[in-house]
């Protein structure tokens, strides 16, 4: 009889404890999908984001103003907020002194948990730097095939570029040709940055700096009478005198940055 007695008891703990248990993991579930459900509407609110963007913007408008970073400038266009226009002085030294750069940037509406969009307006011979002024650098990309972290900011990255204008990475290049050029013949290269400088960024007495756009419109024009070559292979056309004595070449090889 007191054998029964024992069972009744434990079949009745075991029931309760079952029970709490499986009452309990209900909770966390519960607990865990709210958790989730919170951690979305914060990851994923578009008036929160706006806000982010337009206050973090301010001030870095505001610092690019009174406080530059040397041979460079950064502004808000007129037309929409998220759309900045900067420009680059190219560096003593370097194939690009003497010329003025004009940058696109657009600021993504989860910046600066996504980085700024950049690239260049002004023509620029470079290997990192493609015929459409796209621009292959770590801090432009997210992890893990890039370096951009929230506490980056467009003074840093217009700095970062900077550097990357006078010295060139010609192990992750945008345009190879350039890049084999820059390893194995130099001199060729930086004779042919400079030309390109001197032609696109350099301003003239006209005041103004030739764009990426107005480099293709000028060439739609030009076609009416005799026929040129699409911007993409441009650089081949300005370098004929140099392709002439070199020889025949191949057409340019280009590859996406990694």
């Amino acid at each position: 009889m007191r054998r029964e007695n024992q069972n009744i008891v434990l079949h009745a703990i075991h029931k309760r404890v079952t029970h709490l248990t499986n009452y309990s993991f209900a909770l966390c579930t519960i607990s865990l999908s709210a958790v989730r459900e919170a951690k979305n509407d914060i990851l994923y609110c578009p008036e929160r984001d706006r806000m982010q963007r337009t206050s973090r913007l301010k001030r870095e408008l505001q610092m690019l103003s009174t406080e530059p970073p040397p041979g460079i400038t950064c502004w808000q266009t007129e037309e929409q907020m998220d759309e900045l226009r900067a420009q680059i002085v190219g560096g003593d030294g370097t194939p690009f002194e003497g010329g003025l750069f004009s940058l696109e940037i657009k600021v993504p509406e989860r910046y600066p948990f996504e980085p700024p969009k950049m690239r260049f307006l002004t023509p620029i011979y470079h290997p990192n730097i493609d015929n459409a002024g796209r621009i292959c650098h770590d801090a432009l990309k997210l992890p893990p095939k890039g370096a951009w972290r929230p506490s980056l900011n467009i003074s840093t990255v217009l700095t970062s570029i900077q550097l990357l204008m006078a010295n060139p990475n010609p192990d992750d290049p945008l345009m190879a040709d350039i890049s084999a050029e820059f390893k194995y013949s130099k001199p060729v290269y930086l004779e042919k940055a400079k030309r390109w400088t001197e032609m696109h960024a350099v301003q003239n007495n006209k005041g103004g700096v030739e764009t990426v756009d107005s480099v293709e419109s000028r060439v739609q024009v030009d076609s009416v009478e005799a026929p040129v070559q699409p911007l993409a292979r441009k650089r081949e056309a300005q370098n004929v005198c140099q392709d002439k004595a070199e020889g025949e070449r191949e057409p340019r090889s280009k590859r996406s940055c990694l």
